[in-house]
């Protein structure tokens, strides 16, 4: 796929990016600021590692107060993290990670631009990441952003050093740096090697100095400035951005009042040569349309370069917020000369990113007119009181089935305008309208479309090389890469053209929420989907599983569907064919589907999902095995299905998988009848992983608590960051540790700072800032004690149990702890000293207090077989007399 083929996905961006000066604003809160940014060109670069790094404050301060066109380039998705609002880890956090930091450019008006790198979890120093991520590549990546983006200044959150603490973070301060010095030089980095994207020079290099003392800082920036058309000061904008951040808990107070935001220059081509008497970020550049005068090709350039200063002038001096479309006269002539300059270009005015300039200046002029003409164009569309609207029937269609969507044109305002032309993004097709809007008017169209691909993130459309993502060698501007299905509008106002750009979406009333929308998808026709990928089951014994397959159709006909499943030797199933009837979509439309012309529908059609059942019997030898799920119809076989994340405060994303089963036999004992009650926690998908071990398991609400009957348990276990997430689990904690020093086994996973809260553990421990870590999920595992029986019953638990773990040893691990703990385990990274606190055990009354910070939620639900025979033989602690 090559990035100029995403041309009309930049183009919309344009929309939404006029939207990174005016973000969520309508009418005169978002036309002033677009006007105030006619005459700005320069552009900031923030660089960090994981969503949540951005300096939010700057980034509104700039892009909403300055009308400076202001981007974020995360490394990664922060896929590694955990998840604060549901059990989603790995990619699928990534996904919900990209859509909290899109939501948070909408707010604070920047842009969003990611690397290849994939977050694989924590990271001590910036030479381990380099083990995991190819540095070269993701220093291209970095550069490629770097060179068509074009920032004339870049500020770098991270220092690079070992006080960045995270290892990612350090990476992304050498990145950033490395990033400055390099990317004008195209011998090292030959245009080839970055999208075709020429050199550029970056003139300054900022670093964040908020958090490493105001005596650091050469510039303090009052971001607490208060906006009166905003009717709030950036601090509090970016606060509500930073809020965006659920899955991290980052929600943030929008405090009032003057508030600093301390930046360090670390080095710089242009400026004083005492970094202490810059007055602001672009001293020694100038700001201005000037600067491209000596780019003109002939007489006319020149003069609309001439004449762009007065012309702009006449539209601040015009502009009436209470009757906004007396300035369309002069925001007509400032469209008409940017359409002068773009003449020569070749529509490189019609892509945010051109790679074909042939000069750092002629690719920031180029770069520069883009972002004007889409400011103009939005400016104008405001004035004018037009609107668009292109809404379908429903959200999800069949690869290449017909989309019919209306397509809505809204004439609000006082004046007459023309609808030139709308053109379809999937298939590049032009309608020609011509006609004209009076004003109070509205123009509805049918248009037909077809989407050839199942949508999804499109960084996940290739399979994952290491810890790098596979994707096309573009800028990795989140807004522009992703394919959206939309239409550009071309409308005429006083003589001169501008275009309006708007996705299709499927619009409803929600009973509660009111007026949504979601962007028209595709998927196949049908999905085929099972109840997880990974399994366990007990090696060498016999197996009777259900096998549920989800068929859902996104066909408008009806179709039958014969299923049948590929399995491993030692399994057979109790039918070799399941046929299926699934019924077409219905849409909810009112009579006539009058409805459905004018947008509003009555919500969503019901999923036509039906699920066909097979009973798998036998026995398997240790080692993963595969179940490998066909659906055939009408001559295809489907063996796709996907994987819906919805919240409410994000896009719905699907991620898609092949329909197949991992099943883990693990060579493992289970103690017969074990009943075990299970307190979920953060990110939490473990107990589904110990009733496939045969264990009969039940989740316990924190809330209940005080009324349950806890001695019927064998073992309680309270997830990760449990204590973190519900109050009322700490408000009961006594209820569990009764429970214990009755006889019960109590199996506590990590928490952080908040396990130090008196009453929570029966023992004192203490944890260091930071916290200890063995990150090395690889890294030796020194078992302490041998003959201990809790690493010996139900099974003998030996170094090779900790063979194949995936992303994390042990996090937060206790530095001292009580002598009332016994220590199972010593492990470290390279080069640190050894932690014992990673499982530790405590007698506790009658029973058994076990707390471990060993990462058992990522274990457990990717079947790691050591993981599961170790977690079994913690729910038997009491039993075979672990502590005495």
């Amino acid at each position: 796929m090559r990035w100029r083929a995403w041309r009309w996905a930049a183009a919309l961006a344009c929309a939404a990016w006029a939207g990174s000066v005016q973000g969520q604003e309508k009418g005169a809160a978002a036309l002033g600021p677009l006007v105030d940014g006619l005459g700005n060109t320069m552009r900031v670069l923030v660089v960090g590692a994981h969503p949540d790094d951005e300096d939010t404050q700057l980034i509104a301060w700039l892009a909403r107060g300055r009308q400076v066109e202001t981007a974020y380039l995360s490394l990664t998705r922060g896929d590694g993290g955990q998840n604060i609002i549901g059990n989603e880890l790995g990619e699928a956090l990534g996904a919900i990670r990209t859509q909290e930091l899109l939501a948070a450019r909408r707010t604070d008006g920047g842009s969003q631009f990611f690397t290849r790198a994939f977050d694989y979890g924590f990271s001590k120093t910036a030479e381990e990441a380099f083990t995991q991520w190819s540095r070269d590549s993701v220093l291209r990546d970095v550069i490629t952003v770097v060179r068509s983006f074009r920032p004339h200044v870049i500020m770098s959150v991270f220092t690079g050093t070992p006080a960045d603490g995270h290892g990612h973070h350090q990476a992304a301060g050498i990145l950033a740096r490395a990033a400055y010095d390099v990317s004008a030089d195209t011998v090292r980095h030959p245009r080839s090697s970055t999208a075709g994207f020429g050199p550029w020079t970056v003139q300054k290099l900022y670093r964040g100095a908020s958090f490493r003392g105001q005596d650091r800082a050469t510039l303090r920036i009052n971001v607490g400035e208060y906006d009166q058309l905003m009717g709030r000061s950036y601090s509090e904008v970016a606060a509500e951005s930073r809020s965006q951040h659920r899955s991290q808990a980052m929600g943030s107070i929008q405090a009032k009042g003057v508030r600093f935001d301390l930046l360090t220059r670390e080095v710089a081509r242009v400026g004083p040569a005492d970094p202490l008497r810059e007055s602001g970020l672009f001293d020694g550049i100038d700001t201005t349309w000037s600067r491209f005068r000596a780019l003109a090709r002939n007489t006319g350039e020149r003069t609309a370069l001439t004449a762009l200063p007065a012309a702009l002038a006449a539209v601040r001096s015009q502009l009436n917020l209470q009757r906004p479309d007396g300035a369309i006269p002069a925001l007509a002539r400032v469209r008409q000369l940017f359409g002068t300059l773009c003449a020569p270009l070749d529509g490189a005015c019609d892509e945010l990113y051109d790679s074909g300039a042939q000069s750092e200046r002629d690719g920031d002029y180029r770069r520069s007119l883009a972002i004007a003409v889409a400011r103009t164009d939005r400016a104008l569309s405001i004035a004018a009181g037009v609107a668009v609207e292109a809404v379908a029937g429903r959200e999800v269609f069949a690869t290449g089935a017909d989309i019919p969507f209306v397509v809505s044109t809204f004439n609000r305002g006082r004046r007459p305008v023309a609808l030139v032309d709308q053109r379809v993004n999937a298939t590049g097709e032009a309608t020609r309208r011509a006609k004209a809007l009076s004003p109070d008017s509205v123009s509805r169209d049918t248009l037909v479309t077809q989407i050839a691909q199942p949508t999804m993130p499109w960084w996940l459309a290739q399979p994952r090389a290491g810890a790098m993502f596979t994707v096309p060698g573009s800028p990795f501007d989140e807004a522009t890469t992703a394919p959206t299905l939309g239409v550009t509008s071309t409308l005429s106002v006083a003589g001169v053209s501008f275009r309006v750009r708007t996705p299709v979406v499927f619009r409803f009333a929600d009973p509660v929420r009111g007026d949504l929308s979601r962007p028209v998808v595709a998927a196949p026709a049908i999905a085929v989907t099972l109840d997880g990928n990974v399994e366990y089951a007990a090696a060498a014994a016999p197996i009777e599983r259900t096998i549920r397959v989800h068929l859902q159709s996104h066909e408008i006909d009806s179709a039958v569907v014969e299923v049948s499943l590929d399995l491993p030797a030692g399994l057979s199933a109790d039918t070799a064919v399941q046929r299926v009837r699934l019924p077409g979509i219905v849409q909810r439309t009112s009579a006539g589907g009058i409805a459905a012309q004018l947008g509003i529908t009555g919500g969503p059609a019901p999923d036509v999902i039906r699920t066909v059942t097979f009973r798998v019997r036998g026995t398997l030898a240790a080692g993963r095995h595969s179940i490998a799920v066909r659906a055939r119809s009408g001559g295809q076989t489907f063996a796709t299905g996907y994987q819906a994340i919805s919240y409410d405060h994000m896009v719905t994303q699907r991620l898609y998988r092949s329909s197949a089963l991992e099943i883990e036999a693990v060579a493992i004992a289970v103690p017969a009848g074990m009943r075990v009650a299970y307190i979920a926690g953060v990110g939490d998908n473990s107990a589904p992983a110990l009733e496939q071990l045969g264990l009969n398991v039940e989740m316990l609400s924190p809330e209940t608590l005080a009324q349950r009957d806890l001695s019927q348990y064998n073992a309680i276990v309270v997830g990760p960051r449990a204590y973190e997430a519900s109050e009322a689990l700490v408000a009961n904690n006594a209820r569990l540790l009764d429970y214990s020093r009755a006889g019960g086994t109590l199996v506590v996973q990590y928490g952080q700072y908040e396990m130090l809260t008196p009453g929570i553990m029966p023992f004192t421990m203490t944890l260091g800032r930071p916290a200890a870590r063995v990150t090395r999920e690889d890294g030796p595992v020194s078992i302490i004690d041998p003959k201990s029986p809790l690493l010996n019953a139900p099974n003998a638990i030996t170094p090779a149990d900790f063979e194949g773990w995936v992303q994390d040893r042990s996090l937060y691990m206790p530095t001292t702890f009580d002598d009332a703990y016994r220590a199972m385990l010593e492990m470290n990274d390279p080069g640190e000293d050894a932690n014992r606190g990673a499982l530790l055990v405590a007698p506790y009354g009658k029973g058994t207090y076990v707390y471990t910070s060993l990462a058992f939620f990522r274990q457990l639900p990717n079947g790691v077989p050591g993981a599961a025979r170790l977690f079994v033989n913690l729910l038997a602690a009491k039993a075979v007399g672990a502590v005495q």
